[in-house]
């Protein structure tokens, strides 16, 4: 595997919020993706997802409130959590969760 540059990645991806899967690591997916500043609607998962984001601020409302995750922070949304993006997110985004069966 060669080395990525996450951000440029991101960037040159033709849509916000549509990621790209980097690669596996065990059963986890690792995708980045590029944040706009529009919402995104609620949604859970089956196991635990962590959100890094790379640069910029990630704006969440999770489980009715408001969380937000600026440039080198780590966000893990627990097993069965509701979240949703709220607008104003932007920048580079990491997500490794498992793949969705």
């Amino acid at each position: 595997m060669s080395v990525v540059d996450l951000a440029e990645t991101a960037a040159g991806l033709p849509a916000a919020w549509s990621s790209h899967r980097l690669g596996l690591v065990g059963a986890a997916c690792v995708k980045v993706l590029r944040m706009d500043e529009l919402p995104v609607e609620e949604e859970s998962h089956g196991a635990t997802e962590a959100l890094l984001v790379l640069d910029g601020l990630l704006e969440l409302e999770v489980n009715g409130r408001p969380v937000s995750v600026r440039t080198g922070e780590l966000y893990l949304v627990a097993a069965g959590t509701p979240h949703a993006v709220r607008p104003g997110s932007r920048g580079t985004l990491v997500i490794v969760e498992l793949p969705e069966e």
